[in-house]
C-alpha cells in the first residue's frame, strides 16, 4: 500500500486572528516562511516574514543555553528579544501601510 503524502503545504494552522477578525497578527506569515526556508527558497522567507531568520538564531541561542551557561549569555539573550520584538514590529507597520 502507498501512502499519499503531501506537501509541508498542507499541514499549514490558519491564523485564527485573521479569521475571525479579518487582519493580520504579528505572525502571520511566519509559518509560511519556515516552509520556504525547508524548500530552500531563502529570499522568499525573508520577504513573507522579515524576523524569521533572528527567530531562528534566537532558538537555537536559547537552546544552547539551556546546556551551556556562561557569563554574559542574560544580556544575550535581552538584546536578542529586543532585535526580534523590533523586527516584527516594524515589518508589522509596513504590512499595515501597504
Amino acid at each position: 500500500m502507498l501512502l499519499k503524502t503531501g506537501s509541508i503545504d498542507d499541514f499549514m494552522l490558519p491564523c485564527l486572528n485573521k479569521k475571525l477578525l479579518g487582519f493580520d497578527c504579528l505572525g502571520c506569515g511566519m509559518q509560511r516562511a519556515l516552509a520556504f526556508i525547508i524548500k530552500g527558497e531563502f529570499i522568499k522567507a525573508f520577504v513573507m516574514y522579515p524576523a524569521i531568520y533572528t527567530l531562528i538564531v534566537l532558538g537555537f541561542f536559547l537552546i544552547f543555553n539551556l546546556f551551556v551557561r556562561f557569563k554574559g549569555d542574560e544580556n544575550i539573550k535581552k538584546w536578542l528579544f529586543i532585535v526580534n520584538i523590533a523586527i516584527i514590529l516594524i515589518s508589522y507597520s509596513f504590512k499595515l501601510i501597504n
